[in-house]
C-alpha cells in the first residue's frame, strides 16, 4: 500500500508542474505583441501542414504564394520533362522494333524455297524474338504513357495555379513546356501508327511459320521414257 501512495503522490507532482507549465506559456503568450503572436501560431500550424513559413514583415502572404507556385512548377515540369523522354524513347524503339520484324518477314517469305531446313529454322527463330520484343516495347509505351498523363494533368494544374498566384513567368515557362512535350510526343505517336498500319497490312506479326518446298538433292529423277504405257 505504502508503495502505490508514493506512486499516486509522484504522478500527481508530475500533473501539477505540467499543468502550471502550460498556464504560464499560456500567460506569456497573451503577453506577446500580435506580430510576434502570428507567428507564434504559424509555428503551430506547421506541425500540422510541414514547414510553413513565418510571416516576416518584408514579405506579404501573396509573395510567397507565388514564390511557392514556381517552386511547384519547376517540380511539374522536371517530372514532364522526364516522362515525355521516355515516352518518346518507348514509342521510338517500338517504331524500329516495328519495321524490323516488317522487313525480316518480308524476307522470310520471300525467300523461303531458297532456305534449307536449318535456315529456315534460324530465321524463324529470329522473327519469334522480334515479336517478343515488340510485345515489351508496346507494354512500355502503356505504361509510359499513363506516367506522362499524369505529368500533363500535375503541369496544367501547376500552370493555373501559378497564373492565379500572379507567377506569370513560370506559368509561360510551364504552358510552354507542355507545348513542347505535347508536339513530342504526338510526333512519336504519328510514326508508330504509321507502323501499326505497315505492320498490320504485312500481318508480320500473327503469321504461321511455312514450309520451304525445295526439292531433296538425292532423289533420283526418273526419265519421262519409263512413265510412258507401252
Amino acid at each position: 500500500m505504502a508503495l502505490y501512495g508514493r506512486r499516486a503522490l509522484s504522478l500527481g507532482r508530475c500533473a501539477v508542474r505540467l499543468l502550471s507549465t502550460a498556464i504560464r506559456t499560456r500567460q506569456v503568450h497573451f503577453t506577446l505583441p500580435s506580430v510576434i503572436r502570428r507567428n507564434w501560431i504559424s509555428v503551430g500550424i506547421s506541425a500540422g501542414l510541414c514547414a510553413v513559413p513565418f510571416v516576416q514583415d518584408s514579405e506579404s502572404h501573396e509573395a510567397l504564394i507565388r514564390r511557392a507556385s514556381s517552386l511547384v512548377t519547376d517540380s511539374t515540369n522536371s517530372f514532364l520533362s522526364q516522362t515525355t523522354l521516355a515516352l518518346v524513347d518507348s514509342l521510338t524503339q517500338y517504331t524500329k522494333a516495328a519495321h524490323t520484324l516488317i522487313t525480316l518477314h518480308k524476307r522470310y517469305v520471300a525467300n523461303i524455297n531458297r532456305l534449307n531446313p536449318e535456315d529456315e529454322s534460324a530465321v524463324w527463330q529470329v522473327i519469334v524474338k522480334k515479336r517478343e520484343q515488340l510485345i515489351k516495347y508496346r507494354d512500355d509505351c502503356k505504361q509510359f504513357e499513363e506516367y506522362w498523363r499524369s505529368a500533363v494533368r500535375l503541369s496544367r494544374l501547376a500552370t493555373e495555379a501559378a497564373f492565379n498566384a500572379g507567377a506569370d513567368q513560370a506559368s509561360a515557362t510551364a504552358a510552354t513546356n507542355l507545348q513542347i512535350a505535347q508536339s513530342h510526343v504526338d510526333e512519336a505517336r504519328q510514326r508508330s501508327r504509321e507502323a501499326d498500319q505497315k505492320l498490320m497490312d504485312s500481318k508480320a506479326e500473327y503469321s504461321r511459320r511455312l514450309q520451304s518446298t525445295l526439292p531433296v538433292e538425292n532423289e533420283e529423277e526418273v526419265p519421262e521414257a519409263y512413265l510412258r504405257e507401252d
